[in-house]
């Protein structure tokens, strides 16, 4: 991509622009357990710094107004809500898969996280378990979690898990429209 320069007004251009950069075919095992003949890398279009803004920028409405901070999952959550937090001006809490064992010993790096409503960021939500799984442990922290973003809902059961668990999931794209625009 290199120099290419760009500029995306719809959501239709992002989803295609999505599509073309990180949709691969062939034979994947995904974190949730199941196998697919598809996958979004989104190290791809976390990589690269316009489409990653414009990203930002079209997620930034989504932001429900009570947000203290977000809530960026490792690893691949922590650039978009870094971004994110570029664009709305929020502050931003990196949230390990567990909380580290020497140091600090933190589970959410960059500030205080008790009584504050976090949205938690991610990236591709399969069956939503790794944000089940930190909400469950930022709420035992004293955050207040409700909400989370997603760059793309695979149409899986991330919805319906993250829906039992108290968490409503705001999906920029799902698969089935990066398909149809892609």
């Amino acid at each position: 991509m290199g120099n290419l320069i760009f500029t995306l007004v719809t959501n239709n251009g992002l989803a295609q622009h999505i599509y073309q950069i990180a949709h691969l075919k062939g034979e994947f095992l995904l974190r949730s357990g199941v196998l697919s003949d598809q996958y979004f890398d989104k190290y791809r279009f976390e990589a690269e710094p316009k489409l990653l803004r414009e990203i930002a920028l079209q997620l930034a409405p989504l932001v429900p107004a009570d947000t203290d901070a977000l809530a960026g999952l490792e690893m691949g959550g922590i650039p978009l809500a870094t971004m994110l937090s570029q664009v709305t001006g929020l502050p931003t809490r990196f949230v390990r898969k567990e909380a580290k064992s020497y140091g600090t010993c933190k589970l959410a790096e960059g500030g205080d996280i008790a009584g504050l409503r976090l949205l938690i960021v991610e990236d591709v939500v399969t069956s939503g378990g790794q944000i089940v799984k930190s909400a469950e442990q930022l709420r035992a922290r004293g955050a207040i979690v409700t909400d989370a973003l997603c760059v793309i809902d695979r149409l899986a059961t991330g919805v319906e898990n993250l829906t039992a668990a108290g968490t409503t999931l705001t999906p920029l794209f799902t698969i089935d429209q990066l398909r149809s625009d892609g």
